[in-house]
């Protein structure tokens, strides 16, 4: 089923998919993604309008391997990819979290089980780094037998990601183990100002009127008089006495540098965070204009295009809904480098497959 430049077919699903970084991503580079798989049900809106495959409202426990084997055949290679979530690693308000949580990363063995049954060509699972300290990750290994495996901890900056954000990316194949590393190179980080720089300016509480989700979160009288304090760059430790928090004044407020910052233009943002619309949840003040980031801007530093729509028409923009679902999103750029990768793998063995075909 190749073709004559050897670019190889590869039919993939993603699991866990939100919506739809990864698949969109993995497009990019070449990826035929037919489905994405999730049981949230306000992901399918975005993922069905950006991406070409349809969006399967399940708990991924409940998916039957000949299912996802029907989904995935028809072409050169089959794959498999996700981002099975695990709170109990976020280090964002551990804090606050109920303990019926503490078992979620048991979705990581639920990924590694269906992946043992299905038995795909590929295999791609992006991550939280804290995973490699658990010992879910070398039973997900062990899930794996019989695959060449590589994984690695990306930092962002380092595959054109405007945000310093740390990832565990694993890729996995039955082809061969030639090629399966992830390419980081050392190239110039992309700043905040290359990905955000140009947006119409907005104040606190306003939208752009021809993009709804280029929305700023209000601010109270109080963080407005903080913000105008903040210099690019700063912290709650740039304003005045009488503006700052109780908790700032305290020994223990040295733990918390980054509260009620700005962005700095040049340089890469903070990680975004299921929280990032709201000034005092991190630095997620703008560099210049006195407000948070947008939903829009959070989802640009998240590397989905200014155009990927995330709301219908006819329904209003909530930041709770919207913040959790560009926040939890696997960067865009991060599954098109996942892409790049599998795809040239692939490629490398269809036609070291070819040449011992014609010897």
């Amino acid at each position: 089923m190749s073709n004559e430049k050897d670019a190889p077919s590869i039919r993939a699903i993603d699991l866990f998919c939100g919506v739809g970084g990864l698949t969109h991503g993995l497009a990019r580079a070449g990826i035929e993604v037919v489905a994405g798989i999730d049981i949230d049900s306000a992901c399918e809106y975005p993922y069905e309008a950006n991406n070409k495959a349809k969006f399967i409202e399940r708990d991924v426990s409940d998916l039957a391997a000949p299912e996802v084997k029907q989904l995935i055949s028809g072409a050169d290679v089959s794959m498999i990819a996700g981002c099975a979530p695990c709170q109990p690693f976020s280090t964002y308000s551990r804090a606050g979290r109920s303990k019926k949580r503490v078992d979620d990363w048991q979705l990581v063995e639920t990924f590694g089980k269906l992946v043992q049954e299905v038995q795909p060509d590929l295999v791609t699972m992006e991550n939280v780094p804290q995973l490699l300290d658990h010992p879910v990750f070398n039973q997900f290994l062990e899930r794996l037998h019989g695959y060449a495996i590589e994984w690695s901890v990306v930092q962002a900056v380092r595959i054109g990601i405007p945000q310093t954000r740390r990832r565990l990316v694993l890729i996995a194949s039955k082809l061969g183990s030639d090629g399966l590393a992830l390419r980081q190179d050392e190239q110039k980080a992309k700043t905040v100002r290359q990905a955000i720089g140009r947006l119409p300016s907005i104040k606190a509480g306003e939208s752009d009127p021809e993009d709804r989700l280029h929305v700023a979160s209000r601010l109270s009288q109080k963080n407005l008089e903080r913000i105008r304090h903040s210099k690019e760059g700063g912290t709650w430790r740039d304003w005045p006495e009488d503006l700052k928090a109780a908790c700032h004044r305290k020994t223990t407020g040295a733990t918390y540098p980054s509260v009620y910052g700005r962005m700095s233009w040049d340089e890469a943002s903070p990680t975004i965070t299921t929280q990032c619309f709201g000034y005092g949840n991190g630095r997620f003040g703008h560099p210049e204009q006195d407000r948070a980031i947008s939903l829009r801007e959070a989802a640009i530093l998240q590397t989905f295009p200014p155009k990927y729509r995330f709301v219908r028409p006819d329904e209003p923009v909530r930041f709770s809904v919207l913040g959790r679902l560009i926040g939890n999103a696997v960067p865009v750029r991060l599954g098109e480098v996942v892409g790049q990768t599998v795809m040239a793998h692939a490629a490398q063995f269809i036609r070291s497959k070819d040449a011992e075909e014609g010897e």
